[in-house]
């Protein structure tokens, strides 16, 4: 098949392609278009920048000019790479044409998308997380969806879309027309396709003809800090728009902040950004408002951009298929590109693997224990957490132990205490250790706070020394009893009326220092009585009386005070 014309296709269609200039298709467009023409599942592989997207795009529209009651669903797994089967579905479907299309992804609001679905749009390009929200809110229906396509399936189950791709599908009709492309075929891609597929035709297009063609590959082993010595003179060498893969986000605002700085006009790319602020970098550098784009393995997909001359790959993937995806952003259309490596000795590994992924016929293959596939990774990470000890303070974790150096009981951590001769002694629980008494023996646990240290060093409980210098016990409310002044235990008062003795030994009421040592009665705030001008004591008489009583118990007139009120 040399051109486009003899596929049959409609007339709005050729006119179409021949505005977008594709004069003849490539080799995954020779294949699949006419099996899809036919109604046949496919199952196709192959690398970016063979034209995949017009690959399936052609047939639907094709498909949909044909029968107006069908509709079409594209799903992708990253924002850029909608858009971009958006601008081809745009062009191919003209301005002519009554076909609408929509663009379902996240970072932008509901309201902007809701718009393009009350149009009635026929093609619905989007991510797998904004059309699942749609569909379970009821204002997208697929029920008349007779033409899928899943693009770049392999990506998106690594992104963890594989849950929300099944429960889109639930809401699609059985009898459907399905394409699902991938660059690589791992064995969840191919249990995918048992599931979703019906007799599927497998096309493949061997990636070393891609590689090997139009790419130019060089690599260079270096420490990683000459990397970006390196770098600055790569640039100076190298003409036209760059494309710079760094591994981490921080590491891309960095680098292209540093690269302005030192004369080459940089912006990043990384997942941080907002949407708006990512079709804002990429329009610039579509204009070519900037020479060097600096990304994370975001713009390994979805990103076409025909003037990338140059992919730079400062740091390697950390999984050897985004290699040739990242490689797959120059050489796009059939044009030359080129690429170069920086490799690390920390990096040689996966280098290996990389090498042994693009020629597997020339290149020694990795032993499994470097093997750095997506797959191994994420079954040593099991294992990893498998294997790691749990934290427990259960007796199934084995003895501490004791003093004698034999396995004892296990305390709890910070209960044992290393003493003068080396040797640990364990310490018992604040629960269970006891306190000691008067005599020195271990008694009853009072209560915390309720133990003093006597002078002799033992620990009694917690004393109030009397006038005389005895010391009597002050027990917590409520356990042992009060000591009397013959230091006997008697029984113990309420503590409203217990009184404490005074300098005879006596008891009285509650009690104070006077200025010559002895201790006078002081009576409590309930029953003490007030003293007048003159020194007598007169009782507190009751609330609202307006009247006191002295001590002689004669009535006395109130003391200028209003009545009701206190002094």
């Amino acid at each position: 098949m040399n051109n486009f014309e003899s596929l049959n296709l409609s007339e709005n269609l050729n006119i179409a392609l021949a505005k977008m200039e594709f004069s003849k298709p490539t080799p995954i467009q020779e294949q699949t278009i006419p099996l899809a023409l036919q109604g046949k599942d496919i199952l196709g592989s192959a690398q970016t920048g063979t034209g995949k997207t017009a690959a399936f795009c052609i047939p639907m529209v094709e498909t949909l000019l044909k029968n107006e009651n069908m509709t079409a669903l594209i799903m992708t797994p990253t924002r850029e790479l909608a858009r971009q089967v958006l601008d081809v579905v745009n062009q191919l479907m003209g301005n002519q044409s009554s076909l609408r299309a929509a663009c379902l992804i996240g970072g932008e609001a509901m309201g902007k998308q809701l718009n393009q679905l009350r149009k009635g749009p026929r093609i619905i390009v989007g991510t797998p997380g904004r059309i699942n929200d749609h569909l379970e809110s009821e204002t997208l229906d697929l029920m008349d969806c007779g033409y899928l396509v899943l693009d770049e399936t392999d990506r998106m189950l690594d992104m963890g879309f594989g849950i929300q791709i099944d429960q889109t599908l639930q809401y699609l009709p059985s009898e459907k027309q399905t394409l699902l492309f991938s660059a690589t075929l791992p064995s969840k891609i191919m249990q995918l396709s048992k599931k979703y597929l019906h007799n599927p035709e497998r096309i493949a297009i061997e990636s070393d003809q891609v590689l090997l063609t139009n790419i130019n590959h060089e690599i260079l082993n270096i420490d990683h800090n000459k990397k970006y010595a390196e770098l600055l003179s790569q640039l100076d060498q190298r003409k036209g728009s760059v494309l710079i893969f760094a591994k981490t986000k921080h590491g891309t605002q960095r680098m292209a902040k540093n690269l302005t700085n030192d004369g080459f006009k940089s912006d990043a790319l990384n997942g941080n950004l907002n949407q708006n602020k990512r079709d804002k970098v990429m329009n610039n550098f579509r204009l070519k408002k900037f020479k060097v784009l600096v990304a994370t393995d975001i713009a390994s997909r979805g990103l076409d951009v025909n003037h990338i001359e140059h992919v730079i790959n400062y740091d390697l993937p950390q999984v050897a298929e985004d290699y040739v995806h990242r490689i797959g952003r120059t050489g796009r259309a059939g044009l030359k590109g080129s690429t170069i490596c920086f490799i690390s000795p920390e990096e040689q590994q996966l280098w290996d693997q990389i090498d042994y992924l693009l020629n597997p016929k020339t290149a020694k293959k990795p032993s499994s224990s470097s093997k750095n596939t997506r797959s191994v990774r994420k079954r040593s990470n099991g294992q990893n957490q498998s294997a790691r000890p749990s934290r427990s303070f259960s007796s199934s974790n084995g003895p501490r132990r004791s003093s004698q150096g034999n396995n004892g009981s296990k305390p709890f951590r910070g209960n044992s205490a290393r003493r003068a001769d080396g040797n640990t002694d364990l310490r018992p629980s604040r629960s269970s250790r006891p306190k000691r008494n008067s005599e020195g023996n271990n008694g009853s646990k009072p209560f915390r706070g309720n133990s003093a240290r006597r002078a002799d060093g033992n620990t009694d409980s917690r004393h109030l020394r009397d006038v005389d210098g005895n010391t009597d016990t002050r027990s917590y409310r409520g356990s042992s009893p009060r000591r009397n002044s013959q230091g006997k235990n008697g029984s113990r008062p309420f503590r409203t009326g217990s009184p404490k003795r005074n300098s005879e030994g006596n008891a009285n009421s509650r009690s104070s220092r006077r200025i010559n040592g002895n201790t006078d009665s002081r009576p409590s705030r309930s029953s003490a009585s007030k003293r007048t001008v003159n020194g007598n004591t007169f009782s507190k008489p009751i609330r609202g009386s307006g009247q006191r009583r002295n001590t002689t118990g004669s009535r006395t007139k109130t003391l200028g005070l209003r009545q009701g009120s206190r002094r």
